[in-house]
């Protein structure tokens, strides 16, 4: 018998397919990133690498105006990975990390 998995996220978590900068381990180098889906405490990305569970991470992606409701806004974020999963997409490493800060950056 196969049990329902019970929905542990308490936010909304919208689905959106753009672009993010992404740094390691409190790298300065960024390494492109698609993003699956993000939510107030968490984003689920795809990376071209393997990222280690418990993994600090940074990333920076332009939120557009069907999340923000107003116009793009540019967001800096620092959290940590909590989830992989290797060959999610194309080949692609997924990464489920929880946004322990955020930043608004001026410009879009």
């Amino acid at each position: 018998m196969v049990e329902a998995q019970q929905e542990k996220r308490s936010a909304r978590r919208f689905a959106l397919h753009i672009p993010a900068a992404v740094s390691r381990n409190g790298n300065s180098h960024s390494e492109d990133a698609q993003v699956k889906d993000v939510s107030a405490r968490g984003i689920c990305l795809f990376l071209d690498a393997p990222i280690q569970q418990g993994s600090p991470i940074s990333f920076t992606l332009t939120l557009p105006p069907e999340i923000t409701l107003t116009e793009n806004i540019r967001v800096q974020c620092k959290g940590k990975v909590v989830r992989t999963e290797v060959g999610a997409n194309e080949g692609k490493i997924a990464a489920a990390a929880v946004i322990e800060e955020y930043e608004f950056l001026s410009g879009t």
